[in-house]
């Protein structure tokens, strides 16, 4: 009944996760509001913060699951991909508690782990499956054969889906971060006011570089002719926006999905919050006879319990790494 200590700071987000043979007992995420007042995360502030956050975070880990640090078994820890100041405060962090209670070290792929964040609960999706996962700086389709045995299949030539939110939102003035923001606007909105174009990229990849730009322009002109354009209809514009980004995703996965003949369809990564995305998957799924299968709201944005579910995966393997280990920001899938 292994325990496995999970630590993830890729990004902004401080978290501690534990988890006991499987089960995750807790899940505990710092965040950091100190970025707002610069509208994006700042590496080095974020760095700083996480120094003061992860001890904290791991001693409320630890009393809220009930477990003493003497029992902890192996420390999962995100290794990439991410900032990499922010990786190196989390893995030094796990590193250091590893040596002291001579334990085993594992290390976790950013990517891989929000794909593993459907098997914390039930349902779980069956091998072989797909997996959209879509984040501000990651879009993939994943074909998941294994627990680690993955292949991107499709991915964002340029931008990313997260990163065209954060984009518009921005553009519009509102604050960050914006894509919960946007999301909450398109709520209130008409997704069908404003037509925005759908990229021709072949196969199964993505790209919302062009997206962007037509957003920016369609923006820029219309203020142009009307000073309040924004206020009068930020409600329509976040709507319309957000239905050509999900209906680009949507798209590509369907795609996929008739290409690999698999009906087992998984949501995953940051943007998997976003209320039109989730809506829209179902929708699909119930079209296309697809088992669907999306992560707790806790459990798509950046997480120690993703972590630590696959440390426990991984520790079944006995795959673990040395001290000699280093972040990386940027790593192979």
């Amino acid at each position: 009944m292994p325990v496995i200590l999970g630590i993830e700071s890729s990004c902004d987000e401080t978290s501690a996760s534990i988890c006991v043979d499987g089960a995750i007992l807790s899940n505990v995420i710092a965040n950091q509001t100190i970025h707002e007042a610069y509208g994006g995360v700042v590496p080095e502030l974020a760095s700083r913060v996480h120094q003061q956050n992860i001890v904290p975070a791991v001693q409320q880990a630890l009393f809220k699951a009930k477990i003493n640090k003497n029992d902890i078994d192996a420390v999962a820890f995100t290794r990439g991909p991410g900032l990499l100041g922010s990786l190196l405060v989390g893995v030094s962090f796990a590193k250091a508690f590893a040596l002291a209670k001579n334990i085993p070290l594992i290390e976790i792929n950013h990517m891989q782990a929000h794909v593993l964040a459907h098997f914390i609960d039930d349902p779980k999706p069956s091998f072989p499956f797909l997996c959209l996962t879509v984040s501000g700086g990651h879009t993939q389709i994943v074909l998941v054969k294994d627990y680690f045995d993955m292949e991107v299949v499709g991915q964002t030539t340029d931008d990313a889906a997260g990163e065209a939110l954060d984009k518009t939102s921005k553009i519009l003035g509102l604050p960050y971060p914006g894509g919960p923001l946007i999301d909450k606007n398109a709520r209130l909105g008409n997704p069908d006011a404003y037509q925005f174009p759908e990229p021709q990229i072949p196969g199964l990849d993505f790209s919302f570089s062009g997206l962007k730009t037509a957003i920016l322009y369609f923006i820029r002109d219309n203020v142009a002719a009307n000073p309040n354009f924004i206020d009068e209809n930020i409600n329509d514009i976040c709507a319309s926006v957000e239905k050509r980004i999900v209906t680009i995703l949507l798209n590509k996965l369907k795609k996929a999905a008739l290409q690999f003949n698999i009906k087992d369809i998984a949501l995953a990564g940051g943007v998997s919050a976003n209320t039109g995305l989730r809506e829209g998957l179902k929708k699909l799924g119930g079209e296309m006879g697809w088992n669907t299968f999306i992560p707790q709201f806790q459990y798509c944005t950046d997480n120690a319990a993703m972590i630590a579910i696959a440390g426990y995966y991984k520790y079944l393997k006995g795959d673990f790494i040395g001290q000699d280990v280093a972040p990386l920001a940027r790593m192979p899938f």
